[in-house]
């Protein structure tokens, strides 16, 4: 660690502060950076280095989520028909991010692709006949959007057996299964992307980062601005910092933070955390007999998010199988946080959010419970239904990162549980806000560029345009209806970005 990075005082006034070392504050430093380097700039980070707590590498799947696989993006409508359009906006949201980490590896900013993205075929698995004929009708109906073709479905043993054997492997041949496969996923370590984007705004910008200082509490100025207090962790320090805008990415100390602020827009704003666990293998035998990142439907009464699957993983050149996730829960909101973080957040303005959503959620409170109670032998149980032999020598469990889902005021329910992210921005633009997890990492340029928009929109249609255009060429259109354009951009990426599919 840089002994700069440790002893070095912030100055007192910046014209932007982001708060969090994540991904989504390196995403939009190096953005505001691009777009006008004289900005100064200023990173907070609690921690010791970037992409400590949700964006690190074993603290999230590393699916780069495109829609590929995710059934719950696909609803059937009480027609019968498969809604499409949310797994359509989540594919472009990936490739605006895979045309913003090509841009940073033309300029050299970042380099050794390899290092953070690798193909890695993304694949939904079913099991028995409804949901099989689910699977097919999802298949027709995707392959005919540009975003999904070349999407391959089967239902036949042989052919499964081809592309997931380890699943495959003493299997009845009489059971019904089928599976999508798309050739195009990919496997992204989001700390390592995040620690090479920070790496360039330290030694190549005028970015200032300061690790170990943690902002505590935001309040308005009469002028307009922001006053911040922070703290020097490491010599107990204290200071007041004042800027022009303010961008909070501090996972699951967002929520406090804006509050602190007291703008409106965060009023009625609660947090409900979730821990996750993996269980994971390093037995390259079995690594082997599985290359790709299969996902199956969620159980009843589970959140989205805990739909099981079966992921190759690759970290630092190494691979590995992930198979979960198994909730977890604690008050904690980040995994270096402190317990008292949930009794703490709550307040007479998100009170009735909290209670409402607690009330209409209970099977969630229930299906944690059983969760957080099991053991490793009855982890290994719910493996059994994708690897039938497992053996629990072969896999060991890992604690994965704490999400804070989000809590929304809602008139008909008193409080509703989010489960996606959420943008929240003050009237004037000045202050902004990234609340939620899933799908998170993966969408982090959409969702910087949704914040660029809302608070510096005439910079965004004016002078940064030709810049923007540059980082994300498609930006301002609909890949879903410019195939030649999804097609173009899709080859450069992937030349970019050194992919293999």
């Amino acid at each position: 660690m840089s002994q700069s990075l440790t002893s070095r005082t912030p100055k007192p006034r910046y014209d932007v502060v982001l708060i969090g070392g994540g991904i989504m504050s390196a995403t939009l430093a190096t953005m505001l950076h691009e777009f006008d380097p004289s900005l100064e700039i200023a990173i907070f980070e609690r921690l010791g280095r970037f992409a400590k707590e949700s964006t690190a590498a074993w603290n999230n799947a590393g699916t780069g989520h495109s829609a590929f696989c995710e059934l719950n993006y696909t609803p059937e409508k009480p027609d019968g028909s498969i809604d499409i359009t949310k797994a359509e906006s989540i594919a472009e949201q990936f490739e605006i991010s895979k045309q913003f980490w090509s841009y940073l590896i033309t300029k050299g900013y970042i380099k050794e692709p390899k290092e953070f993205i690798n193909s890695c075929p993304h694949m939904s698995l079913v099991f028995g006949e409804k949901d099989a004929e689910y699977l097919r009708k999802r298949h027709d109906k995707m392959v005919d959007s540009v975003l999904f073709s070349g999407m391959e479905f089967s239902s036949d043993h042989e052919k499964l057996k081809e592309w997931i054997p380890l699943v495959m492997s003493k299997r009845n041949q009489s059971e019904i299964m089928a599976a999508t496969k798309m050739d195009m996923g990919t496997d992204v370590n989001f700390g390592t992307l995040t620690r090479k984007m920070g790496r360039h705004l330290l030694e190549d910008s005028n970015v200032e980062v300061f690790l170990y200082h943690e902002v505590k509490d935001i309040d308005p100025r009469e002028d307009g601005k922001w006053e911040m207090k922070v703290k020097d962790r490491i010599h107990s320090h204290k200071q007041e910092v004042v800027a022009d805008f303010v961008f909070i990415g501090a996972g699951g100390y967002a929520l406090q933070l804006l509050e602190s602020s007291d703008i409106k827009e965060s009023e009625g704003y609660g947090g409900f955390p979730v821990s996750g666990q993996w269980l994971v293998s390093h037995n390259q035998e079995l690594v082997k007999k599985h290359q790709a990142k299969v996902y199956t439907q969620a159980t009843v009464d589970a959140p989205p998010m805990s739909v099981p699957h079966l992921d190759l993983r690759i970290i630092d050149g190494e691979k590995a199988l992930l198979f979960g996730p198994f909730a977890g829960f604690s008050t904690k909101f980040l995994k270096e946080g402190s317990y008292l973080d949930l009794p703490e957040s709550v307040n007479t303005k998100n009170l009735k959010s909290l209670f409402g959503a607690w009330w209409h959620n209970i099977p969630l409170t229930k299906y944690l419970i059983q969760q957080v109670a099991m053991t490793k032998s009855q982890r290994m149980q719910h493996l059994r239904e994708f690897v039938k032999d497992a053996k629990e020598e072969d896999w060991e469990l890992k604690v994965a990162g704490q999400r804070v889902q989000v809590i929304k005021k809602d008139e008909k329910e008193g409080g509703k549980l989010e489960f996606g992210t959420e943008v929240v921005v003050n009237k004037s633009g000045t202050i902004a806000s990234l609340l939620g997890a899933s799908p998170g990492a993966s969408t982090a340029v959409y969702a910087m560029l949704n914040v660029l928009e809302k608070c510096f929109p005439e910079k965004i249609q004016g002078e940064w345009k030709g810049k923007l255009l540059e980082m994300v060429p498609s930006y301002g259109k609909k890949l879903a209806e410019h195939p030649e354009l999804t097609e173009e951009v899709r080859n450069y990426t992937k030349e970019k970005l050194e992919l293999e599919y």
